[in-house]
């Protein structure tokens, strides 16, 4: 009975060390860029943004040694998405815009010494949030919530068991957002019938536990 019980001690102790050795998640804080293209569409309007800046949280947790679900949570400071129209002064009617995420997403990795691939595909979240002050010039414009396919790629590079640096270019599918405006009856009209491929580039730093 003693020596059962001390195989069944030492086996509990072998996985428990194994256990603590392994990293089966990880924390990630990361500056991202958001990029959203120009837009030309079949109704005339036109859609120019600048770039975004922002900061991106991250979570992953390894269900395999190579694949893991990943939650994020980002936002951006502030962009202008300006719209122009026929029915629109030439200079285009500037929406100050905050834009956060939600999403989650299956990552794949590929593991070559230390530098480790990854790509990953899954759902976002996208908030497009007015900010009411003198960067926008419509006091109508309403915040939009929008669902959209999110992929990516990059790579992330172990400088310790603990530590990754990682870099990634990051994506959102979606449709180009009206803040509202879809009145032809004397209102603006911001309808493009488009959807964006904006571009998130990525920068960061992860911590595995």
């Amino acid at each position: 009975m003693k020596k059962i019980a001390l195989i069944a001690f030492l086996l509990a102790a072998g996985v428990a060390a194994v256990s603590a050795q392994e990293s089966r998640q990880d924390v990630s804080i990361s500056g991202i860029g958001l990029i959203e293209p120009f837009i030309a569409s079949s109704t005339d309007v036109q859609v120019h943004s600048t770039p975004a800046y922002g900061a991106l949280a991250s979570y992953r947790f390894m269900l395999t040694p190579s694949s893991a679900l990943e939650a994020n949570y980002g936002v951006t400071y502030q962009n202008d998405i300006t719209y122009h129209a026929p029915n629109i002064a030439a200079s285009g009617i500037a929406i100050l815009t905050r834009t956060q995420e939600a999403s989650g997403a299956y990552v794949r990795t590929f593991n070559f010494r230390k530098y480790n691939p990854f790509l990953e595909a899954g759902a976002a979240g996208l908030v497009f949030l007015p900010i009411v002050n003198s960067g926008t010039q419509i006091l109508g414009a309403k915040q939009q919530t929008a669902i959209s396919a999110l992929y990516g790629a990059g790579i992330a590079y172990e400088i310790s068991p603990s530590f990754d640096i990682r870099a990634e270019y990051r994506s959102y599918v979606t449709k180009v957002p009206t803040f509202g405006q879809t009145s032809t009856g004397g209102g603006y009209n911001f309808v493009t019938n488009k959807w964006y491929n904006i571009f998130v580039p990525t920068l960061g730093v992860a911590y595995h536990f």
